[in-house]
């Protein structure tokens, strides 16, 4: 009972955190609707790469949505789990190399899904190596 509970929560979390990441970068195009600021005024070009990753981002997620759901193979959000969170780094290197400050909300959210990713990865292994 408190297997399916833990199971039931972390596949709510999970498809929640799905829909906030592609929404999330979708957003990313416009100023109005966007969870983070892009100054482009200050930073021109590169400003427009990150949003340009951003959409690449959401792109991916939907392709390896289609790929686990066909292949009856979710244990591949672990390691895409591990790259969400690995975007923090990435982006903060980013905005370093290129003398950008990069929104503050990009930190909370990669965590958080990424989180998610790899705590779904995790617990569909483990139910598989149940049954």
């Amino acid at each position: 009972m408190a297997f399916k509970s833990i199971k039931l929560l972390l596949e709510v979390n999970f498809y929640i955190s799905v829909m906030i990441l592609i929404t999330g970068c979708l957003l990313s195009i416009s100023d109005n609707y966007s969870l983070f600021e892009f100054n482009e005024d200050l930073y021109g070009a590169l400003d427009n790469n990150l949003r340009i990753i951003m959409i690449y981002l959401a792109m991916t997620e939907i392709m390896i949505l289609f790929y686990s759901y066909f292949r009856h193979n979710f244990q591949v959000m672990i390691p895409v789990g591990f790259f969400l969170i690995m975007m923090i780094a990435s982006m903060n290197f980013y905005g370093e190399i290129n003398a950008v400050a990069i929104d503050e909300n990009f930190a909370p959210f990669f965590l958080y899904t990424g989180l998610s990713h790899i705590l779904y990865g995790v617990m569909v292994r483990l139910e598989r190596r149940a049954t």
